[in-house]
C-alpha cells in the first residue's frame, strides 16, 4: 500500500471519528472544497456543498445527546478500495460502513448500512475530499439517531 492510499484511508476513518465524537464542525471542515451527495434508495439525490452546507445538513439530521454531546454511534468503515491516478493528484475510493448505536433505552444494534463512493484531490501535497456520495441501502431503527426522517 502506498502512502497516498494510507492518507486517503485516514480521511475516511477521520470522518467517522469526528461523527462519533459529535464534532460536526471538524467533520464539515473536511468538505470545505467538496460536496456530499446523499443517494436515496429510489436514486434521488440531496446535495450539500462546502463546509457550511455540509454542517447545516448534519445539524438538521444528527441527534447529539446532552450527556456527552455525541450521537452514541460507532461508524465501522470497511472494504476500502482506493485508486490513485497515474499523476498522483486525483483519486477515488469505495467503502462500506455500518453504523452501530446504543442509548440507555436502546441496546447496541446496527442502525444503517451505507456505501461511500468518494473522490479526492491532492493540493499542496495533501489529500482532501472533492466529493462524497453516500448510498444508504440497509436500514435499521434510526429513531434514536435522526432528528427527522431521511
Amino acid at each position: 500500500m502506498n502512502c497516498d492510499s494510507c492518507e486517503i484511508k485516514n480521511l475516511l476513518y477521520q470522518y467517522a471519528d469526528y461523527l462519533d465524537a459529535g464534532d460536526l464542525d471538524s467533520m464539515a471542515a473536511m468538505f470545505n472544497h467538496a460536496k456530499v451527495i446523499g443517494v436515496a434508495t429510489d436514486g434521488s439525490e440531496s446535495i450539500s456543498e462546502g463546509r457550511d452546507g455540509v454542517l447545516a445538513t448534519y445539524q438538521q439530521f444528527t441527534r447529539l445527546y446532552s450527556d456527552n454531546g455525541t450521537p452514541h454511534t460507532k461508524h465501522m468503515t470497511s472494504n476500502v478500495i482506493v485508486d490513485v491516478d497515474k499523476a498522483g493528484l486525483k483519486a477515488s475510493s469505495k467503502a462500506y460502513a455500518v453504523v452501530f448505536q446504543s442509548v440507555d433505552d436502546f441496546p447496541i444494534q446496527p442502525i444503517i448500512g451505507v456505501r461511500y463512493v468518494d473522490e479526492f484531490e491532492k493540493v499542496d501535497g495533501s489529500w482532501r475530499f472533492s466529493q462524497r456520495k453516500i448510498h444508504s441501502d440497509l436500514f435499521g431503527d434510526l429513531s434514536r439517531h435522526l432528528l427527522k426522517p431521511m
